[in-house]
């Protein structure tokens, strides 16, 4: 097994998941059960599928929850988009959430390469 904290994608992901749980802060209320709570979800799905995937035993297990992490950045991309549009945040805001999930994509995807498909883990 890992230990997801040994992970150097792990930090910026919980450190993503924190600014976006400040950001929604200021939606307005009745996005409450909305776009709000799905970019909640969605962003705190990476650092959760890293965590969950560090706990199985094999390797393809591992890498379908990194896949699953990746998966979730897209998501929380075309959610930050729609937040933009919908003026819930500045375009400075929009640009730096952006960015962080562009970095952590990359490195969710240099983590699925390099993971090997054989069933032990390391």
């Amino acid at each position: 097994m890992r230990n997801y904290y040994d992970l150097k994608v792990w930090r910026p992901a919980h450190d993503l998941t924190l600014k976006i749980y400040r950001t929604v802060k200021s939606f307005p209320s009745e996005e409450l059960f909305g776009l709000k709570s799905q970019m909640r979800r969605s962003a705190s799905s990476i650092p959760t599928n890293l965590a969950e995937g560090c706990g199985r035993n094999s390797n393809p297990d591992f890498k379908r929850f990194v896949n699953i992490a990746i998966g979730s950045t897209s998501e929380l991309e075309y959610q930050l988009l729609l937040a933009k549009d919908l003026n819930y945040m500045s375009q400075s805001i929009f640009d730096e959430l952006t960015n962080n999930v562009i970095e952590i994509r990359k490195m969710l995807i240099s983590l699925y390469k390099k993971v090997p498909s054989n069933p032990s883990p390391p």
